[in-house]
């Protein structure tokens, strides 16, 4: 061997050299420099060696290789011990290294219902209007009978209404009354009217339940927020100015109202109200199908019939009621086109809004 390659260091030789500068280095990143000089597949030691063998005589061949395969085995087997105390003197992963910039921590804001819901809550508030809450599962008799709605009312059907399957003793005095998850919030009134003489000034906010299949525009759960006000002499006038202040506050100076009669069996007389496309100001645009106009919610002055229900002389009080979908108004007010968006919990679509 050492006849056939006089030029060359002795494997032993070459390793010492390895061992020796291998001690010296100071970082992963010196070791693996002086690991590839050594066994690099292009101008490393054991490559240079290598490539000799196909312009070498053949005497010189065997022993080139032999040469070249046993420094790489011996390189390979103390770059192997050398990894392996290097692993074992390392940090842990979870270790905190105190040199990296420090990671800004994922913080969790609002959902945008909440946000409108809490927005509708101060301006009412601030009218005067006090926020009250009640029970989801309801009786027959709060939450249809006492507003008016006899029991052949379409409302009331199988396909509308989602019943449970016991009923609930003492609805209105009756103990044959079915329990349902109601269907607006307008029970909430009827059980505060009850407990309470006018004058009366509430706003009642809270989950409803309906037969609706899921689509682009209907949920089976969505929240509401009613609003009653009775008291002596309250009229239509103070419906409108009400409901204007609202809606001013909530989408802007410049908004207009429009009243278009409807029905409502717990009111009379009953209107659907509309306000003016706030992106357009009602020039029409595809917001608002090119109307100029939104819907945005039912409102009416309240039934003699309902104030009979729960005691009230018809005769010396008035009042007005209205309810509002408080998915409706994120949907205006952030331009949603679909309300399955709000229950989904897809990070990309909620972080988008202001909290």
């Amino acid at each position: 061997m050492d006849e056939l390659l006089p030029e060359a260091e002795s494997v032993a030789a070459l390793v010492a050299r390895f061992e020796s500068e291998l001690a010296q280095t100071r970082s992963p990143r010196d070791a693996q420099m002086l690991r590839d000089r050594f066994l690099g597949r292009k101008n490393s030691i054991v490559a240079s060696w290598m490539q000799q063998i196909a312009t070498a005589s053949p005497d010189r061949k065997k022993a080139i290789g032999r040469f070249a395969n046993d420094l790489k085995q011996a390189i390979e087997a103390r770059w192997a011990a050398y990894s392996a105390v290097t692993r074992a003197d390392a940090a842990p992963k979870d270790a905190l290294d105190v040199t990296l910039p420090g990671r800004v921590p994922l913080l969790g804001h609002r959902h945008p219902l909440t946000v409108v819901r809490d927005r509708m809550e101060e301006i009412f508030t601030r009218m005067g209007f006090a926020i009250v809450e009640g029970p989801e599962v309801e009786d027959e008799w709060h939450c249809f009978d006492a507003l008016n709605m006899p029991a052949e009312h379409p409302a009331r059907d199988m396909q509308d209404t989602l019943y449970l399957s016991e009923p609930m003793p003492g609805g209105g005095g009756r103990s044959d009354v079915r329990t349902v998850l109601r269907t607006h919030t307008s029970s909430i009134q009827i059980r505060y009217m009850q407990a309470h003489q006018p004058p009366i000034r509430i706003v009642a906010p809270g989950r409803v339940y309906r037969r609706d299949n899921l689509d682009l525009t209907h949920t089976p759960m969505f929240t509401q927020m009613e609003g009653l006000v009775v008291g002596e002499g309250i009229s239509l006038a103070d419906l409108k100015g009400t409901l204007l202040a609202f809606a001013r506050d909530m989408f802007g100076e410049r908004t207009r109202l429009r009243f278009r009669p409807s029905f409502f069996p717990y009111t009379e007389p009953s209107a659907e109200v509309d306000i003016s496309c706030w992106s357009c100001d009602g020039a029409g645009c595809q917001m608002c199908k090119k109307s100029g106009w939104l819907e945005i919610l039912g409102c009416g002055m309240v039934h003699p019939a309902v104030f009979e229900a729960v005691g009230y002389d018809a005769e010396r009080y008035t009042g007005f009621a209205w309810g509002i979908g408080i998915e409706r108004v994120a949907i205006l007010r952030y331009q949603v086109e679909d309300i399955r968006l709000f229950y989904e919990n897809d990070l990309r679509f909620l972080e988008q809004f202001p909290y």
